[in-house]
């Protein structure tokens, strides 16, 4: 065996790098979120501000069988005029890789403030939606959904 072939070639250096690099960028959303990250993020996102109850109608199933497709319905009373609309829903999980679920946007155009999909969680949770009203308002709901087989590889 000659000395040289001990020594890693110039391409297998750069194979490592980028497999390092590729490693490092997926490794903080490996980990799941917590309750505290999803705080954090609406903190970030809404600065503290009061959250009123009542007007916001968050619609998931209490027990999901299974977690690929969990179906999930918001829908915010609002008369949807030019001076009073909902402008955002934001829906967060507090157990999945990425606290924020989906962002829906809407106009006093939209009609009306109310929209479906279906969603992964990984495990049992919390689902958090946080309508943002036109006047600065905000409203919010949550619930918790038991999770029997988890969505996101678990």
């Amino acid at each position: 065996m000659r000395s040289n072939e001990l020594v890693p070639s110039r391409r297998d250096m750069l194979k490592l790098t980028g497999v390092a690099a590729f490693a490092a960028a997926l490794a903080p959303h490996l980990a799941l979120a917590t309750e505290e990250t999803v705080a954090a993020e609406l903190k970030k996102l809404f600065g503290g501000k009061k959250m009123g109850t009542g007007k916001l109608k968050l619609d998931v199933p209490q027990i999901a069988e299974n977690g690929n497709v969990v179906p999930l319905n918001v829908d915010v009373t609002s008369p949807m005029t030019a001076k009073d609309y909902v402008k955002a829903v934001h829906v967060f999980a507090d157990g999945n890789p990425w606290p924020q679920v989906v962002t829906y946007n809407f106009t006093p155009e939209s009609g009306r403030a109310a929209a479906s999909i279906r969603m992964r969680l990984q495990k049992t949770q919390n689902v958090i939606a946080v309508a943002e009203m036109s006047n600065g308002d905000f409203y919010s709901a949550k619930s918790q959904v038991k999770v029997t087989i988890g969505g996101c590889g678990g």
